[in-house]
């Protein structure tokens, strides 16, 4: 991608319950490129949300120390990430009348704003407005009002809550670390920004992003969000399962799980072995993967089910002519796409981010959707952070190495 010549940049955090991901992006001619990566271990996350915070400052300075020096700049400002089975997510109407016959853009606020006056508990606050659609008069699916006549202006948005502490929690560990936060983005719509394309959210599509602690759901109809919600299952569960039924440790349970974990019998050969580690200072032995197989296909298997029964109750499954994608890190394994396509009846793909230039290569995998889909929304908001000359200098020289160490290697 051609580079501009103002360099700016937008920076995704990632805070996951089992990593943290810094990305940073550059804004070009031509859209996005990835010119900074650092990931830490997630110590101080559970299920989403902060239950350590020294722990979580700790490898969020780490991952970001880790970026500045890939990118060759200084991290001030970043969109962060936030999940939990706490979230919510519901759908609100309203209506204005249209001051000048002609709809301008305070009368869209107005609307958004009457959308928005809906009882919400003290200890929540709103991190997104999503609008669906809007009304002028009696014609209706309008995605932008804008200048169209007519005396009566209506709105169908889409309202995503957040306990109040979870968020200043996040605020709370990104200024211990120097950082101002741009923006709080819901982990499931930072993922869509760059895993789902256009047709599949006009056709109607479900994101499924299951990472270490938790399943993000997030449907489009008509292209637009109709429901959101978190579930708290995610990829620790399986390695739980691993480390009780191998009596292995949960580190060494980790470790068998990315390395020979196998969510679809029939990928496995019935004679094939691994290594187990085993507890107590014992000696490692040896089983055989179907037995693992064995017992991550019911826990995954479970988890589509209860993803399929979250969407039949929202009144969504019978809307999803596109299917379902899934992303993040636990949808890497091996055979997790057939048991959800089997267990939810919908055809499935995984999703990886896309549609961005720079280091393409070492971001294309799900674990880095919500890492990358930051930055993208962070483009699309026109949020960027101008860099100093040093720091652009020092990241031209930076990315002139990534270049020559990708053409060697």
């Amino acid at each position: 991608m051609a580079k501009t010549t103002s360099n700016d940049i937008i920076v995704g955090l990632d805070i996951g319950t089992t990593k943290v991901a810094c990305i940073v992006g550059e804004i070009t001619d031509d859209g996005v490129d990835i010119i900074g990566i650092g990931t830490a271990p997630s110590k101080g996350m559970r299920r989403g949300n902060v239950n350590n915070i020294d722990a979580t400052v700790s490898a969020i300075q780490q991952a970001i120390d880790e970026a500045e020096n890939m990118a060759g700049c200084e991290i001030s400002t970043v969109y962060a990430s936030v999940s939990g089975p706490a979230m919510r997510g519901l759908n609100s109407p309203g209506v204005v009348a249209i001051k000048d016959k002609e709809v301008r853009e305070a009368d869209i606020a107005r609307v958004i704003e009457a959308a928005k006056a809906v009882a919400i508990p003290t200890d929540r606050e709103i991190i997104h407005v999503l609008p669906q659609e809007y009304v002028v008069d009696d014609q209706d699916g309008i995605r932008d009002p804008l200048g169209m006549s007519g005396v009566r202006l209506a709105a169908k948005v889409h309202i995503v809550t957040a306990p109040a502490a979870a968020a200043q929690n996040i605020i709370k560990c990104a200024q211990r670390c120097g950082l101002q936060i741009a923006e709080i983005v819901l982990e499931s719509l930072a993922s869509a920004q760059t895993v789902l394309e256009e047709d599949e959210k006009e056709l109607g599509v479900a994101l499924v992003d299951i990472g270490g602690g938790t399943c993000d759901i997030l449907v489009y109809d008509q292209g637009a969000i109709v429901h959101t919600a978190v579930l708290p299952l995610g990829g620790d569960h399986v390695t739980n399962d691993i480390a009780v039924g191998l009596h292995t440790p949960l580190p060494a349970a980790e470790k068998i799980k990315r390395k020979y974990g196998c969510a679809w019998r029939a990928h496995v050969d019935d004679q094939e072995l691994f290594e187990v580690p085993s507890t107590g200072g014992r000696a490692p032995r040896t089983e055989k993967r179907v037995k693992l197989v064995s017992m991550i296909e019911p826990r995954i298997a479970e988890t589509f089910e209860f993803v399929k029964e979250n969407l039949r109750a929202a009144g969504v499954y019978d809307s999803l002519g596109a299917g379902v994608v899934l992303t993040g890190g636990a949808t890497a394994m091996e055979g997790v796409t057939e048991v959800a396509e089997q267990v939810l009846g919908l055809p499935t793909r995984r999703g990886a981010p896309t549609g961005i230039g720079g280091l393409v290569d070492v971001v294309r995998a799900p674990s880095y959707s919500t890492g990358v889909g930051l930055v993208v929304f962070g483009a699309r908001q026109g949020h960027a952070i101008r860099l100093s000359p040093r720091d652009e200098q020092r990241a031209g020289m930076l990315r002139r190495a990534w270049s020559r160490f990708a053409e060697i290697f």
